[in-house]
């Protein structure tokens, strides 16, 4: 990930993956949750391309049969403004707006009132205060790169 989007600004723990056993058939028990945000920002119309490449990642992960799970990495690509999270998806939902290519985008998260709010649709791990706790690290951090930043 370092090579295509540069150095981590911030890696979060290790958040067990306890909300659903959706995933275990395909990627065993015991699952946990990393995220990673980059210091260089993405321009948010790249959010198709970039879930096209790690789509292509964890197929070629796949393929080196390093784990007995037929799925062993899971990469789910989005970005974060100071307003919201979104994520790429390639299920379509009532929710998720089409982007091309088979895939689509959805606000997970939005910040208002001070604080990371779910919405109808968001996935119960997504609800927790932990990772709503990464999250307003992760929004802090962005904004004071934007007040760093010259405007052009």
């Amino acid at each position: 990930m370092s090579e295509a989007f540069g150095p981590a600004a911030l890696v979060s723990p290790a958040f067990p993956f306890v909300e659903t056993d959706y995933y275990q058939a395909s990627m065993g028990a015991d699952l946990r949750k990393r995220f990673y945000t980059f210091e260089r920002l993405v321009d948010p119309a790249d959010l198709a391309q970039i879930k096209l490449q790690t789509n292509a990642w964890e197929a070629a992960y796949g393929t080196l049969h390093r784990h007995a799970e037929s799925r062993p990495l899971n990469l789910d690509p989005g970005y974060l403004t100071a307003a919201k999270l979104v994520l790429a998806s390639t299920k379509d939902h009532a929710h998720r707006i089409y982007l091309g290519r088979g895939i689509y985008a959805e606000v997970t998260l939005q910040y208002r009132h001070r604080r990371w709010q779910a919405g109808e649709f968001t996935f119960p791990d997504y609800r927790r205060a932990d990772y709503h706790a990464f999250f307003v690290e992760a929004r802090d951090y962005l904004r004071r790169r934007e007040r760093q930043e010259p405007t052009a």
